[in-house]
């Protein structure tokens, strides 16, 4: 008997039409729908007239739940995943029975679809070419004080998540560790009726959000750390180390002077003189 296929199906993120024909037709042919709320799955379903099986699977899913899913599809049966809305194992579970799944050796099949990242990130007017998506912060306060640091010096678009009551600290640490004028945008709502894009510094969209505070959920975009200059390599280090390699003067101040750039005759002079000072 041939195994089964896992689906990863992703679902619309507000606005219903946002599902494709291929997946309405696989939730209709599977003959389980794995949901990570099945309350908020089942008003998909009804609202498109499928009536295919459901269980729950979520973050909180024991041992025992992925152990069943993964039998179920070594036994023939498919198996679709979804999540409450957009792609399953993007901040969402679904990533360990994956895992579980591929090392099983059964097919896995992603079912693409809406995504609130990507729409938040084209929508956002900065660079697309280059990304990093972060999903949630941590809670914790000195980690969440370490990644927003470690963001800061980001040279890729950051895209990230954050619920309404929490944006405006995040935002506020964000322009601390980033600048006030780092352009930045906030999605809101996406592809529901009150969708909005706030747009601009940090500072501008923070004052936005002060006056109208956020309802619905939030896609955080900041624009990347402008690239850092190089250190220029310290010429009397480079000497000392080549010296202390076994090389020669000679023989330091060229290789010196190929890494630096500097003259070689001066830098013969200063590994000279460096040789005389060092007292081993």
């Amino acid at each position: 008997m041939s195994a089964g296929v896992l689906y990863l199906i992703a679902t619309p993120i507000g606005n219903l039409e946002d599902i494709t024909a291929r997946a309405l037709r696989l939730l209709r042919e599977v003959d389980v729908i794995a949901a990570e709320d099945t309350r908020v799955t089942r008003k998909l379903l009804a609202h498109f007239d499928i009536h295919t099986p459901l269980i729950s699977y979520h973050a909180h899913s024991s041992a025992g739940r992925q152990d069943a899913l993964v039998s179920r599809l070594l036994a023939g049966e498919s198996v679709a995943v979804v999540s409450d809305a957009g792609t399953p194992c993007i901040s969402d579970p679904g990533a360990e029975l994956v895992a579980e799944v591929a090392a099983a050796g059964v097919r896995i099949d992603p079912i693409p679809g809406a995504s609130a990242p990507l729409c938040a990130l084209i929508a956002s007017g900065l660079p697309t070419g280059r990304f990093v998506f972060e999903g949630f912060l941590p809670r914790t306060k000195p980690d969440f004080r370490e990644r927003v640091r470690q963001l800061a010096k980001e040279e890729r678009t950051t895209v990230l998540f954050e619920a309404p009551p929490r944006l405006i600290e995040t935002l506020k640490a964000l322009a601390s560790a980033c600048g006030d004028d780092r352009p930045a945008s906030v999605g809101r709502e996406l592809t529901k009726k009150f969708e909005e894009h706030v747009r601009g510094s940090l500072a501008e969209v923070i004052a936005h959000f002060q006056e109208t505070p956020p309802r619905g959920e939030c896609v955080i975009v900041v624009g990347g750390a402008s690239p850092q200059p190089e250190e220029a390599p310290n010429p009397d280090a480079l000497l000392l180390k080549a010296l202390a390699d076994g090389s020669s003067p000679k023989d330091a101040a060229r290789s010196v002077s190929v890494a630096t750039g500097l003259a070689k005759n001066a830098l013969y002079q200063r590994v000279l003189e460096l040789r005389d000072q060092d007292p081993t």
